[in-house]
C-alpha cells in the first residue's frame, strides 16, 4: 500500500490542530477539522454513554464525568498520563477517518511535534507511546523544524536567509524553545531548565482568581472533588488571558477587562479577569516554577543566554523566527527585537502561530518523503554506469579540443618564440635554441595560461557534450518532483575544476614533445639547410670559421656527425645573415608545418599512456559527480 498523504499533528500543551498534505501534490496543506473546527483545546473527556469526547465537546457535553486537558509532558511510566495521550490521539484518528478527511492506515503518514528541547530518547519514547494508538505510520520530529519549513513554503524567508543562520523562537505553553537553523540543520539551544511555558500565566491568572473568590473554600472543595470543574476554569482563565493579548490596548484602562466565564452551578461563578496593570503584576510576579524568578524575567534571561551563546560561535542569525501561541504576547517580541536588533537580524512572529506547527509537520512530511524519493532517483543515476559511459564516450573529443589548443599555444610561445630570438641575434647558437626550448616549454607546462587555456577548453566540452546528454537525465526527474529544470543545469557554468581532468604532461611525454620540436626545427626546415650547405662545402667559411682556416687547408679529415653537433655548438652565424637565412615568412611557414606533427605527437602519447587515460575519466567523473551532488543539495531545498 502507498502513502499517499501526510497527516501534521500538531498535538500542544494547550491545543491542538491537524493538516494533511497530499504527497505528489505542491498545494499547500489544507487545516483538517473536527467538532467543526480547525483548532481545539488540548481536552479529553470521558462520557458513560459517548465514550471518549475531545476538544470543545469533552468540554460542553452534559454528562462528562472525567476531564483531561494540557497532558502534553516528556514521556514517563505514568499510567494515567500514558493512558490519557493514546486514548486521545486514537480518539482523533478515528474522528479523522470517520470523517473522511484522511484515508488512514498507510496511506497516511503522522508526522507529531515535539519540543526541540527533548532529547532524542525522549522523542524515541514519545514515538512508542503515540504508536500505540494505533498508528500504523507515525514519525515524531521537533516542532521548529516545522515552523521553519512552514515559513520556507509560505514565502516568508527568502532564499539567502534559507541557507543561512535562522533562530527560532517557540513560545508554547509548556516550553519555549530556541532552536538555531544553520544551512537547513537544526541545533537546539539548551539555556537551563525549560519550564517556561505560558500556561504558567494561565495558573497565576487562576490562583489570583481563586485568592480573590469570595466563594473561595467552596471552589477548593469542588475542585479537589470534581477536576472537570477546575480544568473548566483553568481554561477560562486562558481565554482571559488570550483575550488581552489579541488586544492589549482595548485593555489599558482600569476599567476595562478582558474576562473569562465558567459556571459551576446556579449561584457559582468563576470569573477570572485581566487588565494591563493586573497583567504587569502578573508577569513581573516570582514564580516558584520558575526559580523565584518572574515570567517576564525568565524570557528575557532565556533569549539573552540564546544570544550569547550565538555570539561565542560568531553567529548573528539573518531572522527571528517566532511562533507558538504564546508569541502573540507583545512583550515577547520587544524582547526579542532589542536583543536582536536591526539591521543585522529581522524578527518576524508567525501570523498564525496556531495553524504554523500543524501546517508545517504536514510540509515536512511530504518534504522527507519527497526527498528521499528524489535522492532515490539521483542515487540511481549515480550508481549506474551512466556518467562513466557519458564520459568515455565523450574525452576523446576532450583530448582533441586539449591537444589543438595546446599545439597551438606550444607553436606560438615556444617554436616560434625561440626562432624569432635566433633570428633577432638574442641566442647565439643552433645548442643554445635547443637548451632555451627545453626551458620555455617546461615553464610552459607550469604557467597559469596554460591552466586557464586547458580550463576554457574543458569548459567548452562540457558545455557542448556533457550538459546536453546530462540534462536529458536530469530534466525528467525535475518535472516528476516539480521543481525547476535548472536547478540540476550547469546553466550559469561548471567550475571548471569540476571537469578539468588536471592534464598532468609528464617528464615522459614533455621529452617527447620538446625532442619532436627540436628535431623538426632544428633537423627540418630552414636551419637544416644551413647545416646541409655547411656539411657539404657550400658554405665553408663556417668551417674555417670554427676549425681554422690551416686546418681547412691542410684537407682534415672530419666526422661528419662531429662536424654537425660542433658547428651546432658553436658556430654564431651573424646578425646581418640571420634574417635572410630565417626570414619572417619562413618562420610562419615552419610553424604551420609543424603544427599537425605536433597535434598528432600529443594525441599519441596521450593515447599511449593508458595510465594517464585511465586517470583523466577518473578525475572528471569524480569531479561532475562532486558538482552534480552539490546541486542536488540545492534541489532538495526546492522540493516542496
Amino acid at each position: 500500500m502507498e502513502t499517499l498523504e501526510t497527516i501534521g499533528f500538531d498535538l500542544g500543551h494547550g491545543e491542538t490542530a491537524v493538516a494533511k498534505a497530499v504527497i505528489e501534490s505542491i498545494e499547500p496543506p489544507e487545516m483538517l477539522e473536527v467538532n467543526n473546527k480547525k483548532n481545539q483545546i488540548t481536552a479529553l473527556g470521558w462520557h458513560p454513554e459517548l465514550g471518549y469526547l475531545v476538544g470543545e465537546q469533552a468540554l460542553i457535553q452534559v454528562g462528562v464525568t472525567q476531564l483531561q486537558i494540557a497532558f502534553k509532558q516528556k514521556p514517563n511510566q505514568d499510567a494515567s498520563y500514558r493512558e490519557t495521550l493514546r486514548s486521545f490521539l486514537k480518539t482523533y484518528y478515528s474522528l479523522l477517518k470517520e470523517s473522511k478527511q484522511i484515508q488512514g492506515e498507510k496511506n497516511s503518514y503522522f508526522y507529531v511535534g515535539c519540543p526541540s528541547g527533548w532529547s532524542l530518547e525522549d522523542r524515541e519514547e514519545y514515538q512508542k507511546l503515540l504508536q500505540e494508538a494505533g498508528i500504523p505510520l507515525l514519525n515524531v520530529i521537533p516542532e521548529s523544524r516545522a515552523a521553519f519549513m512552514q515559513a520556507k513554503e509560505a514565502g516568508k524567508l527568502e532564499y539567502n536567509k534559507l541557507t543561512s543562520s535562522v533562530l527560532i523562537v517557540d513560545i508554547g505553553s509548556s516550553t519555549t524553545d530556541f532552536t538555531l537553523v544553520k544551512s537547513l540543520s537544526e541545533i537546539p539551544i539548551d539555556f537551563g531548565s525549560n519550564e517556561l511555558g505560558a500556561s504558567l500565566i494561565d495558573k497565576a491568572i487562576f490562583e489570583r482568581t481563586l485568592a480573590n473568590h469570595e466563594q473561595k473554600e467552596l471552589l477548593e472543595k469542588v475542585f479537589s472533588q470534581y477536576s472537570h470543574h477546575k480544568a473548566r476554569c483553568e481554561l477560562a482563565c486562558r481565554k482571559a488571558k488570550e483575550d488581552y493579548f489579541s488586544n492589549e490596548q482595548l485593555y489599558s484602562s482600569p476599567q476595562s477587562f478582558a474576562r473569562g466565564f465558567e459556571s459551576i452551578n446556579e449561584q457559582i461563578y468563576f470569573i477570572p479577569q485581566v487588565n494591563q496593570s493586573i497583567m504587569e503584576e502578573i508577569l513581573n510576579h516570582p514564580l516558584v516554577e520558575l526559580g523565584k524568578k518572574s515570567w517576564i524575567q525568565s524570557f528575557r534571561e532565556a533569549v539573552t543566554v540564546a544570544k550569547e551563546k550565538l555570539d561565542k560561535q560568531g553567529i548573528a542569525p539573518k531572522v527571528v523566527l517566532m511562533t507558538g501561541g504564546a508569541s502573540r504576547m507583545k512583550f515577547t517580541r520587544l524582547i526579542c527585537e532589542k536583543t536582536f536588533p536591526e539591521p543585522d537580524t529581522q524578527v518576524r512572529p508567525d501570523p498564525e502561530p496556531e495553524r504554523c506547527i500543524a501546517l508545517g509537520l504536514a510540509r515536512v512530511g511530504r518534504w522527507d518523503l519527497r526527498a528521499a524519493a528524489f535522492k532515490q532517483e539521483m542515487n540511481y543515476l549515480f550508481d549506474s554506469n551512466f556518467f562513466r559511459n557519458l564520459i568515455e564516450k565523450n574525452l576523446p573529443n576532450l583530448i582533441e579540443l586539449l591537444t589543438n589548443s595546446l599545439s597551438d599555444e606550444l607553436i606560438k610561445s615556444i617554436v616560434k618564440t625561440g626562432l624569432k630570438d635566433w633570428q633577432h641575434n638574442k641566442i647565439r647558437t643552433l645548442s643554445d635554441l635547443e637548451v632555451s626550448m627545453k626551458q620555455r616549454a617546461e615553464q610552459w607546462v607550469k604557467s597559469n595560461e596554460t591552466q586557464a587555456l586547458i580550463n576554457s577548453q574543458c569548459l567548452a566540452w562540457f558545455n557542448s557534450k556533457i550538459q546536453p546528454e546530462l540534462a536529458d537525465k536530469t530534466d525528467p526527474i525535475c518535472r516528476k518532483f516539480q521543481i525547476p529544470r535548472s536547478s540540476l543545469r550547469f546553466e550559469e557554468g561548471i567550475a571548471p575544476a569540476a571537469v578539468n581532468p588536471e592534464l598532468q604532461i609528464g617528464d615522459a611525454i614533455l621529452a617527447e614533445i620538446v625532442s619532436f620540436i627540436i628535431n623538426v626545427v632544428i633537423g627540418g626546415g630552414t636551419l637544416a639547410s644551413l647545416l646541409t650547405l655547411i656539411l657539404t662545402g657550400h658554405l665553408a667559411w663556417p668551417i674555417a670559421l670554427v676549425y681554422g682556416a690551416s686546418a681547412l687547408a691542410a684537407g682534415m679529415e672530419l666526422n661528419r656527425k662531429g662536424v654537425k653537433d660542433t658547428i651546432k655548438t658553436n658556430l654564431d652565424v651573424p646578425g646581418w645573415m640571420r634574417s635572410n637565412l630565417l626570414s619572417d615568412s619562413k618562420i610562419d611557414s615552419i610553424c604551420k608545418e609543424i603544427n599537425p606533427e605536433l597535434e598528432k605527437v600529443l594525441k599519441e602519447q596521450l593515447a599511449a599512456n593508458q595510465e594517464t587515460f585511465d586517470q583523466l575519466m577518473e578525475k572528471v567523473e569524480l569531479g561532475l559527480k562532486d558538482a552534480l551532488n552539490a546541486k542536488i543539495q540545492e534541489a532538495i531545498i526546492l522540493i516542496q
